[in-house]
């Protein structure tokens, strides 16, 4: 008798997904250094990024929005004036099929960013170069970390607010 997927073996259901569109949906980038005109300010950066995901079913079936959300900050260490700010929302239109429904939420939060993150890499640190600053190669995102992160903060916030998990 075949099973529901017409796989009769036991094997997995096979994983199809393609990327079919990629875009910037959002950035802006300011230059303090510019703007407020640091001469003769020692310059030594402190650079920290900050990075939220978003992903949502597409009317099309099998389509799904990733967006992968970076704000990244540099301050003089010295004083703690601002120096840039680049937020950079890229985002990703994937066709996804054969992950079963209970793993398809840490899919396209931890497996489609992963595909998108060379190309986020690559923008920040070309707009970093010509935006007057050294080009900024930001380390690689731990998509895994960040997901496990992301579900404890949600179970801490339930747990605080007397709700059941979920």
């Amino acid at each position: 008798m075949a099973e529901a997927n017409g796989n009769a073996t036991g094997e997995a259901p096979q994983i199809r997904m393609q990327v079919l569109a990629q875009f910037i949906r959002d950035m802006s980038f300011e230059n303090a250094v510019a703007q407020k005109g640091l001469q003769g300010t020692e310059i030594n950066p402190d650079v920290t990024v900050q990075v939220s995901l978003d992903a949502r079913k597409r009317p099309v079936d099998h389509q799904y929005e990733v967006i992968n959300k970076f704000r990244v900050t540099s301050k003089n260490k010295a004083n703690g004036e601002s120096l840039f700010l680049l937020e950079l929302e890229y985002g990703g239109i994937f066709h996804v099929e054969g992950v079963p429904e209970d793993q398809l939420h840490p899919f396209l939060l931890i497996e489609c960013p992963r595909l998108l993150f060379p190309f986020v890499r690559r923008i920040i640190s070309d707009v970093t170069r010509d935006g007057g600053f050294p080009a900024l190669n930001i380390d690689t995102v731990d998509y895994l970390a960040l997901y496990r992160q992301e579900l404890a903060r949600r179970a801490e916030s339930q747990k605080a607010a007397g709700q059941p998990l979920s």
